[in-house]
């Protein structure tokens, strides 16, 4: 068969990358220079450390004050903790280079790390659930003082976090993703400020269990969304948006000296690098470089590809 890589490694295509040459940075674009990097690094860093010290003076005061809204939330913070701490993780590891044995370098090791995410996050809501069903059964003396200075308190961690990585986010995906996990933890101190609020006027306890078990399916939501994407690339599922068969018959019908086009595969290495490979077959005189460069053109004006490895079948090509 001929093949369109020119260069021995295989990154080496013809066809121009988006992201400069593969950076092997998870979520690093193109202009990230690495002073940008790094004030990423930093602001992921501040927040997981925000985080994860409120996240025992929260477990503190949620076992005095008897709230299981305050160890919802702070179970919550324990996974949005790891989380930051192995998307900072990330940013560090992905500076290793690729090598012979580790071809595409440590990118995966976020998609990884986000998938176990997703089933800590699981199993933290599954926990909530459980006891908020306990806690309407036979309901807890909860101090409603306590816990809503504790809750005030862990607003304002929230927001503060909230506020360091909006500053540093631009278009990384990674840190993006950290912004919507502390999200999630400041929606959970509003609920415990809210259920507090409840029990200081009226000595209402059940408002407690009742807006964990909320807090718990935001959390169940976030899971979801974390476990499914993560699983699908580690399944090696096609790219959002990329039809193996749309892209095909497109090529068949678009491009003159594509007689058949068949073989697609897509896969990601992460979210944000997606790869493909395709074979085709050419038309009577075609000529195999120029058309593996029309279809790798085509392929990235129809999908946003760019990386994509086209085989020409042997016996139909006409080198150029």
């Amino acid at each position: 068969m001929g093949h369109d890589h020119d260069h021995p490694h295989g990154h080496g295509h013809d066809h121009a990358h988006g992201h400069a040459g593969h950076s092997h940075g998870p979520t690093l674009s193109a202009n990230d220079a690495p002073e940008a990097r790094r004030s990423k690094e930093r602001a992921i860093l501040i927040a997981a450390a925000l985080t994860g010290s409120f996240m025992g003076a929260e477990v503190i005061g949620g076992l005095l004050s008897g709230s299981l809204a305050l160890l919802a939330d702070a179970g919550h913070m324990l996974t949005d903790f790891a989380s930051l701490l192995l998307a900072w993780f990330a940013f560090r590891l992905a500076r290793r280079p690729a090598d012979w044995k580790r071809t595409y370098g440590f990118d995966r090791f976020s998609v990884l790390a986000a998938f176990v995410n997703g089933l800590t996050l699981f199993a933290i809501a599954g926990w909530i659930l459980l006891e908020a069903v306990q806690r309407l059964r036979d309901p807890h003396e909860v101090l409603g003082g306590l816990m809503l200075w504790v809750a005030v308190a862990g607003l304002v961690v929230n927001v503060v976090a909230f506020w360091v990585l909006s500053r540093a986010e631009g278009d990384n995906l990674n840190v993006r993703a950290a912004a919507l996990h502390v999200m999630g933890d400041l929606l959970g101190s509003v609920a415990a400020i809210a259920a507090s609020l409840v029990i200081i006027w009226t000595g209402w306890t059940p408002i407690d269990p009742i807006l964990s078990v909320l807090v718990a399916f935001l959390i169940l939501r976030s899971a979801w969304t974390v476990v499914r994407e993560s699983g699908h690339i580690l399944l090696e599922g096609a790219p959002a948006g990329f039809d193996a068969r749309a892209v095909a018959a497109d090529l068949e019908g678009t491009l003159p000296g594509v007689a058949r086009a068949h073989h697609v595969h897509a896969w990601s290495i992460t979210q944000e690098r997606p790869m493909a490979t395709l074979e085709v077959e050419l038309a009577p005189g075609a000529v195999a470089d120029d058309v593996r460069r029309a279809v790798k053109v085509r392929v990235r004006e129809t999908t946003g590809m760019e990386h994509v490895t086209v085989e020409v079948a042997a016996g139909t090509a006409q080198e150029g």
